[in-house]
């Protein structure tokens, strides 16, 4: 066990660094741990005038209703469906783009696609639905005007519920693919180059050297990441959703985030939200720690 001389020493030689994470340190200890005591409501029936001190317990009544309300099913298995999906679909195409740009030999085209593949991450929420509803509008998006050029009917694509998963997943893919790509081509650039020069004089094509070099090498950044992804399963973002959704689509858009936000924020119903959002975290806890040990298991990868 170490001293008290030999920590403070310790303090002392690196005490600028201490200094360059603190901000981060402190955004984490008010913004994260410190806020985690009003975890207490969720067991509590709180209002605004007794506060969390003062409310009476009430044991596990909130996250009872939640279970027994007639929109559980719905929004469970909503929210699992649109994290599934997202997961599905957007997960391996960053590793396809990183791949195919680390085959492109110009440079100013590969950066040139890197720079056009960022961008729609840095454009804000609201602008992307907003071009989103633009698009798909019935009577002026361009494409429903595409649509009605080859001689069919509009589709009123934001009252569809059926069309909603694809509308939220399809965008989400186009704004992140790009920027999720960053930590695969960095991964690559890690890869000793000897290996590919060695495949080269044995006779591997740039097919077999991705199979069997690039793939091999960056599987380690792959699997770090799939744990991660599937830790927050549940974690929907819900602010897309408020952006895009509306009571015609509820059957396939309303999530635990969206309704935790218009029974717990909207409806003041404190207690409800926080209970909901906690059953939330949990099962995404439980999901990592599943995963994490399932990939330290089978590939000898993982967060711990």
């Amino acid at each position: 066990m170490r001293s008290h001389a030999q920590l403070l020493r310790g303090w002392r030689r690196d005490k600028y660094l201490w200094l360059l994470v603190s901000p981060v340190l402190i955004y984490y200890v008010v913004f994260h741990y410190i806020p985690m005591y009003g975890i207490t409501i969720a067991f509590k029936d709180f209002t605004a005038v007794k506060g969390i001190l003062g409310s009476p317990w009430v044991g596990m009544k909130w996250m009872n209703q939640f279970f027994d309300s007639m929109y559980f099913n719905r929004l469970f298995f909503n929210t699992l469906k649109l994290s599934v999906y997202s997961l599905l679909w957007g997960f391996p195409i960053p590793i396809l783009f990183a791949l195919l740009l680390n085959e492109v030999k110009d440079g100013l085209f590969k950066k040139v696609t890197q720079s056009v593949s960022y961008l729609p991450h840095f454009i804000s929420i609201v602008v992307i639905c907003g071009m989103i509803l633009t698009f798909l509008s019935p009577s002026t998006g361009i494409v429903n005007m595409a649509i009605q050029a080859i001689g069919l009917e509009p589709i009123n694509f934001m009252s569809e519920s059926g069309w909603f998963r694809t509308i939220y997943i399809g965008s989400g893919i186009w704004q992140q693919f790009g920027w999720s790509s960053i930590i695969y081509i960095a991964a690559m650039a890690s890869i000793n180059p000897e290996l590919y020069e060695a495949s080269t004089c044995d006779g591997a094509d740039r097919w077999k050297q991705m199979f069997h070099i690039t793939l091999p090498g960056i599987f380690p950044t792959i699997m770090i990441l799939l744990v991660l992804s599937f830790g927050s399963i549940l974690s929907v973002g819900f602010e897309k959703i408020i952006l895009l959704y509306n009571p015609t689509t509820y059957e396939t858009a309303d999530v635990i985030s969206t309704y935790v936000y218009r029974r717990g924020l909207l409806g003041s119903e404190f207690s409800f939200g926080a209970a909901v959002s906690l059953f939330n975290s949990v099962i995404n806890f439980v999901l990592l720690i599943t995963f994490n040990w399932l990939s330290k298991k089978f590939t000898e990868v993982s967060l711990w």
